[in-house]
């Protein structure tokens, strides 16, 4: 579970943001909130982030990405290659020159942990992990001066050995990890398999090509199934099928020694099935190639197994234009599945960002769980806030107050200048 995220230096984002998904003292849309049994401690299932074209929701997001792949990536770093995933604030000459900072304060079996690292192309300058085994955290290890390592008084013997194994390009939480060091495996762990980001749908095809295909059982097309139909879509099954086919009529393979009927590649058919009543009243079904639906049906389909292991695993979801080529109420319907403690028993967290306003009220969100991202434009730097920090009433209505201005993060059209003066 997410608990806190900050980032500086990345891209549009010169001066540190905070974006939180902890919950606020309101007692509203309880239904919202996950509970910690052993702390107390209240956070949000799901956040939305609402701004201007070109303020920087996407670059919130790449930073999350960025932050995650590096972990992920660490391993398989060669000695020699840039961490292209660093990108430092440009329009400042100071910064270009810094390195980018992330820090993620999270929970894994029961442990909140904070796991942080600044780097930029060439090397990681510092990185640390704690873990809260009290009220105060604990220190797993720290780094700084890109190879000064800490490490408590009866780690360090075995601490010290796995850090001359570690290189000036890798994270340290990644190389203790692959040596088999247990505490923190579980932090290497949340990174790897318990968070995901998505740029839009489309990025989901490959990584939901491969869950549809290993459905052998059949429970992932009975999960899409009633997605599809409590969603309105009228598709009453499908099937996947992927079978090697051998390319003919290959054109360009100059210099490559081999024979087009000896190319095989994998070829996809997805075909949905509808139960259409004709006008003597009987049904009949009829097939579609899945390219032949809508692109909102195409959409939900590949998110389906998104969600499904999202809801069964209890991983933070992350997603970039969510209401891309779907309809507002399937975005809300999305929304509501995360909320709801039936669908969502292990307290998977979405967020995401959007520029449908409708989803704006405090009927769908506590005020907690808006934020908002919005450009300095003489800077070009990008500022995070939530609706929190505003004076609102449970009754006021959010959309109208957006719209307006009230919380800023708009575009501020000019109207009536020629297009065509200097």
């Amino acid at each position: 579970m997410l608990v806190e995220f900050s980032v500086k230096n990345f891209m549009s984002i010169k001066d540190e943001i905070t974006f939180s998904m902890v919950a606020g003292n309101g007692d509203e849309n309880i239904e919202n909130l996950i509970k910690d049994k052993k702390t107390g401690e209240r956070y949000l299932k799901s956040t939305a982030i609402y701004g201007a074209n070109a303020s920087g929701k996407t670059n919130f997001m790449r930073a999350l990405t960025a932050a995650i792949l590096m972990v992920r990536r660490s391993n398989l770093r060669n000695i020699n290659e840039s961490l292209i995933e660093m990108k430092p604030f440009k329009f400042d000459s100071k910064t270009v020159n810094e390195p980018c900072e992330f820090k993620f304060v999270f929970i894994k079996n029961s442990i909140k942990y904070i796991y942080g690292f600044s780097a930029d192309v060439n090397r990681i300058y510092t990185e640390y992990l704690y873990q809260y085994l009290s009220a105060k955290p604990s220190l797993i290890f720290e780094r700084k001066n890109v190879d000064e390592y800490k490490f408590t008084q009866s780690e360090q013997s075995k601490l010290s050995e796995l850090a001359t194994k570690n290189t000036e390009k890798k994270l340290f939480l990644s190389t203790a990890t692959a040596w088999n060091y247990q505490k923190t495996k579980d932090a290497y762990i949340w990174f790897s398999e318990d968070i995901d980001t998505y740029n839009d749908y489309e990025n989901v095809s490959g990584y939901a090509f491969d869950k549809f295909a290993s459905d052998k059982e059949g429970n992932l097309k009975k999960f899409t199934i009633n997605l599809l139909k409590q969603a309105d879509i009228l598709i009453k099954d499908y099937n996947f099928e992927v079978k090697d086919t051998n390319i003919n009529n290959v054109i360009a393979l100059t210099n490559v020694n081999i024979s087009p009927e000896n190319i095989v590649q994998k070829e996809i058919k997805i075909s949905t099935f509808h139960e259409i009543e004709q006008e003597n009243g009987n049904k009949q079904n009829y097939e579609l190639n899945l390219q032949e639906e809508s692109l909102g049906t195409q959409s939900l389909f590949f998110f389906s197994p998104v969600l499904k292991e999202a809801f069964e695993q209890g991983k933070v979801v992350i997603v970039d234009e969510i209401d891309k080529s779907l309809h507002p109420l399937l975005v809300e319907f999305i929304i509501k599945l995360f909320n709801d403690s039936k669908t969502n028993k292990n307290n998977a967290q979405l967020i995401f960002n959007t520029h449908d306003t409708n989803l704006l009220s405090l009927d769908n969100f506590r005020r907690d769980q808006i934020w908002f991202v919005e450009k300095e434009p003489k800077k070009g730097t990008t500022d995070l806030y939530p609706l929190d920090d505003f004076s609102v009433r449970k009754t006021e209505n959010i959309q109208k107050g957006y719209l307006n201005g009230r919380y800023g993060a708009i575009p501020f059209l000019v109207t009536g200048d020629s297009l065509w003066e200097d």
